[in-house]
């Protein structure tokens, strides 16, 4: 292999197709594949054999952004064995099915079709009894997919609530912690409205630490979470007087034991209920390494998980690349730098974007003047924020061309609106929908002599 130094160009290539790789290894029809097979009449997930004989019908059911695809794959195992379903999607991730109804919907902000979805897939767990096989499928993106709210509440209130918690920055976990107390179907009611048939969750994760009662609000698992907690989250960000009262007077009914808890670990229903991971971040940026070891990179990965304020993770991002060019810490140029996992954008514009392309714009400002160093923040399903961006790559230049345009960075960073600025800038990196969705991955390259593989 003969040593050569990579051109600016060349770096936002590499970063590009080392992103891709990451994506293609949580391919979410393919992580089913590799997961299920059928041997013997037998259906074997990661090795557990379901006899499906034993089964009178078979129903599929789930939610997410990826679940069609992964609906793709058990119609390809299955077959005619499928006796129904019904998954719901985000509007245009969908994908041809035979024998299950798919229904496209709202997100993150739940609608009436999303509503519409989770009745239907409520009537097909209903009508299951003992003798029945239901198989769940669920993906990131699968809590605003089965928005059922509890009694006494509205669409709108549910709605109203995700927005704020949104807005105000607050982590996936507290706002699944209230999806789940204010929902019908969410934190283990979906399990137990399957009883007594049986139900395996086929589960591709897009939180941090793969915790199985957060990914999708956990429809078909314990509950941890409490009413209780739920207030203390409402109240640590202040937000008792920006949701609706309907909602307050509901979780504060359930705190006083007024409204029964969500089902924790001894309900009856997870007796026969099997929850399997068949996709996760990790994988992604395992994949990436390898992808950016092959590239002649020194690679490190940071962390799959990967939380908090957005700006202020880009600055601890840049911070370490500045250290790789300076002292050869924690690794020598050319060296690549992974990270995972999903941080928050505390809204304080009007501006439109997301978090990977403020985590872009943020580290571009770091960088400005850095030589030979490119940054790539992408969301795995193609989609960041209410934007059809993945999110945004830059380099050391970016914050000058920008600025000879007649853009002012920092405008747009404290207005939170990075997607006008980076369609301007022509660094908006767009993939469409992905078919997986396992978190974000980030991409720092830091260049120097680079073996050539085609040497």
């Amino acid at each position: 292999m003969a040593s050569v130094h990579p051109s600016l160009s060349r770096l936002r290539q590499d970063a590009a197709a080392i992103f891709q790789s990451g994506i293609d290894a949580v391919n979410a029809e393919a992580a089913i594949s590799k997961a299920c097979e059928i041997k013997n009449d037998q259906l074997h997930i990661q090795n557990a054999p379901f006899d499906l004989p034993a089964y009178a019908n078979i129903y599929l059911i789930g939610a997410g952004k990826a679940s069609a695809d992964m609906a793709v794959a058990l119609e390809s195992l299955l077959g005619d064995r499928i006796a129904g379903g019904a998954i719901t999607v985000k509007y245009a991730h969908t994908r041809p099915l035979k024998h299950i109804d798919l229904i496209e919907a709202g997100h993150p902000i739940p609608d009436d079709s999303g509503l519409k979805g989770a009745q239907r897939i409520l009537e097909i767990a209903d009508q299951a009894n003992q003798s029945d096989l239901i198989i769940c499928l669920l993906s990131g993106g699968g809590s605003a997919l089965l928005p059922l709210p509890a009694e006494s509440l509205t669409l709108s209130d549910k709605q109203a609530v995700i927005q704020t918690l949104l807005d105000c920055g607050a982590t996936i976990n507290e706002i699944n912690a209230l999806r789940k107390h204010i929902s019908a179907i969410k934190g283990g009611r979906l399990a137990s409205r399957v009883w007594p048939a049986t139900l395996i969750t086929l589960i591709l994760s897009d939180v941090v630490g793969d915790k199985l009662d957060v990914i999708a609000s956990g429809p078909t698992v314990p509950d941890p979470s409490t009413f209780s907690d739920c207030i203390k989250i409402i109240e640590s960000y202040y937000l008792k007087n920006r949701i609706p009262e309907s909602v307050l007077r509901h979780l504060e009914l359930g705190a006083s034991g007024g409204i029964e808890e969500t089902p924790g670990a001894d309900a009856e229903a997870f007796n026969r209920t099997f929850n399997y991971i068949v996709g996760s971040n990790i994988t992604a940026l395992d994949a990436a390494r390898k992808t950016a070891e092959n590239l002649g990179y020194h690679t490190l990965i940071l962390s799959s998980m990967i939380q908090g304020e957005t700006r202020d993770a880009a600055r601890v991002h840049t911070a370490i690349a500045k250290e790789v060019r300076q002292t050869e810490n924690p690794v020598a140029p050319p060296a690549c730098l992974l990270s995972g996992g999903e941080t928050t954008v505390t809204m304080k514009g009007d501006g439109l974007g997301g978090r990977n392309q403020e985590f872009a714009l943020a580290a571009a400002l770091d960088i400005r003047d850095e030589t030979m160093m490119v940054i790539l923040s992408g969301g795995t399903d193609g989609t960041d924020g209410p934007t059809d961006a993945a999110g945004a790559i830059v380099d050391g230049t970016s914050v000058q061309k920008a600025e000879s345009k007649g853009l002012s960075p920092y405008t747009y960073l404290n207005n939170n609106d990075s997607y006008h600025f980076f369609n301007q800038t022509g660094e908006l990196l767009t993939t469409g929908p992905t078919g997986t969705n396992v978190m974000d991955l980030r991409i720092v390259l830091v260049g120097g002599n680079v073996l050539d593989p085609q040497q």
